[in-house]
């Protein structure tokens, strides 16, 4: 089944049709600037952009930084905070004018990798960790999700937040070299594996690309790999949901 997988982020909206058979790309993926402010309603024309471009028709699968509770917003993470208590399914849905499924969009890039990548058949605890805007996270425990866990908001030993501390925007604002910010993002790593003690930790999201760079900052004892789908997770993740909800 070909399905449009979105994953709608901080500085980008991106997306790509998906066969959700296989989990490949059918089609290359298209990127528009997430507008600022990032308003629903702005988003949304962004989306009804990002549909028109492919020409399509069905059904989308939308990954969100947000929480989502029966297709609404709960909270707001790097976009508007007009979009907390918004219906988000049928917000973009109308704009569209097709069937909108939204889901985290961490817990989306884990769908993906769940079923396809690094965290494909393996038992015990899986943490997704996406490197970008924000940190995004979702957790599995034997194959199985728990939804809307948002674990980059919890707060370090220092204070910070773990967002505001180590995702890849401060690593750039900051100026930082990738053995100063892979020290940062090990304090964030440490805790997650001293709060669930996760058999795999999965890293995608942009810096994921880098991760030669910084693994040797990482002293966490669970393996670390780099997300099979790296920054593409989202799109085939968001494209599943949607299967799902079908």
């Amino acid at each position: 089944m070909h399905i449009l997988g979105v994953d709608i982020g901080g500085s980008g909206i991106k997306g790509a049709v998906v066969d959700t058979v296989t989990g490949e790309l059918i089609t290359e993926r298209h990127r528009i600037e997430t507008p600022q402010p990032a308003t629903p309603e702005a988003v949304a024309a962004v989306l009804a952009q990002l549909v028109l471009h492919f020409n399509w028709t069905g059904p989308v699968g939308c990954g969100f930084p947000a929480a989502i509770q029966h297709g609404v917003a709960r909270t707001a993470s790097n976009i508007s905070k007009a979009f907390i208590g918004t219906d988000i399914d049928s917000l973009f849905s109308e704009a569209t004018n097709c069937p909108c499924y939204c889901v985290n969009d961490a817990d989306a890039a884990g769908m993906a990798e769940m079923q396809f990548g690094e965290g494909a058949g393996r038992p015990g605890v899986v943490l997704l960790v996406t490197i970008g805007t924000g940190l995004g996270s979702a957790l599995f425990t034997d194959g199985h999700l728990i939804p809307n866990t948002e674990l980059g908001h919890m707060y370090l030993d220092n204070g910070l937040e773990a967002e505001r501390y180590a995702s890849d925007a401060v690593r750039k604002v900051e100026d930082l070299g990738w053995k100063s910010w892979g020290n940062r993002f090990n304090a964030f790593l440490t805790l997650m594996e001293n709060l669930f003690w996760p058999d795999l930790i999965i890293l995608g999201g942009g810096a994921s690309k880098k991760f030669d760079k910084f693994k040797e900052q990482l002293k966490v004892e669970a393996p670390v790999k780099t997300a099979a789908f790296l920054n593409q997770a989202g799109i085939v993740g968001a494209a599943l949901f949607a299967k799902s909800r079908l």
